[in-house]
């Protein structure tokens, strides 16, 4: 088996990557090749025998990802994307990055099967995400809901998602697109996300440093762990896709949580000294977009095909710090 992962150095690219090395295998079939495409080159560590291919490059460049795909890969993850607050800010640069990119690739993966005229129509997971929706949201969203998106970057992946069905449908592609939650607690340096304060009030803090809090207490919104989004991604790479019908994209499992339960989380596991690095300074642009974004879901599509979330945030708390620990003890 060939696996394509199209932002391989981003953090969930990665860990998937280093999932996939370490298992040798997706689902019952061994893995040959992993072909790791990003903006930078990932940096990958060899494991059970698993030729491992690196490259840098823009995946809106039309001839790039021809190239990629003529390669036939059997699994495509479709990871790579500018990011909320910056496709706000980067009008332009966000519609390059996030719809030509992944119209770009399915032209690529539609054309190699008829310029070859085989019956090539490899798996394709596509990273979505909940900034789909928009407001004014019900209590709970449930699979019903509409997508109405209010953001730049919500817009481009509803494009996505519908660019996804339509090649699903025509038989070019066997795809499914995952509308992931916010992802807490990312490990790392900040990034240019709107949601990126989700991490960093528990990140920082755990590591001695103060962190800006920029919205309310009583912000709510759908998370989910870096390791729950693996095996995700995991899943619809393996799951009977046949199930989803038509309809091929859907919300994982979460958590709803406020702002205020994730500090008492973050208390608990760590106590009073490490949540007084939260400093609250109110940023009304960053305000403004969260407001627009899904606070809580029904799940049942996702859970019914075999998705599975986070147990708690606590857990997802002790789950971040006992990957710093075994990220200290590899230096």
């Amino acid at each position: 088996m060939r696996i394509l992962i199209i932002g391989a150095a981003g953090m969930v690219g990665r860990r998937l990557a280093d999932r996939l090395l370490t298992d040798g295998k997706l689902g019952s079939e061994a893995i040959k090749t992993i072909h790791a495409f990003d903006v930078v080159e990932a940096s990958l560590t060899p494991a059970n025998g698993i030729q491992i291919e690196t490259e840098a490059g823009d995946v809106a460049d039309e001839k790039t990802v021809e190239r990629l795909i003529a390669q036939k890969p059997d699994i495509i993850f479709h990871l790579a994307a500018i990011v909320s607050g910056e496709a706000e800010l980067a009008f332009e640069k966000g519609y390059r990055i996030n719809m030509n990119g992944s119209r770009h690739l399915l032209e690529a993966i539609r054309l190699v099967g008829e310029n070859r005229n085989d019956a090539y129509r490899p798996r394709l997971v596509f990273t979505s995400s909940i900034a789909v929706f928009g407001a004014p949201f019900p209590e709970k969203i449930d699979d019903e809901f509409f997508r109405a998106p209010l953001t730049s970057y919500g817009t481009q992946k509803a494009i996505g998602e519908l660019l996804l069905a339509d090649y699903t449908r025509k038989g070019f592609v066997d795809g499914i697109g995952i509308r992931l939650p916010t992802i807490v607690v990312r490990p790392g340096k900040p990034n240019k996300a709107a949601s990126g304060f989700f991490s960093g009030i528990i990140r920082e803090p755990l590591a001695g440093q103060d962190a800006v809090l920029p919205v309310s207490d009583d912000v709510r919104h759908w998370v989910a762990s870096p390791n729950a989004a693996v095996g995700f991604l995991l899943h619809a790479g393996t799951m009977d896709l046949a199930q989803l019908g038509a309809r091929r994209s859907l919300t994982m499992p979460g958590l709803s949580v406020t702002i205020a339960e994730m500090i008492e989380a973050l208390r608990s596991v760590a106590g009073d000294q490490v949540v007084a690095h939260i400093k609250r300074e109110h940023d009304p642009q960053i305000a403004a977009i969260v407001d627009g974004w899904p606070r809580d879901f029904r799940t049942e599509r996702a859970e019914q095909a075999g998705f599975t979330a986070d147990s708690d945030f606590e857990a997802i708390i002790r789950a971040h710090i006992a990957d710093e620990e075994k990220r200290k003890t590899l230096r």
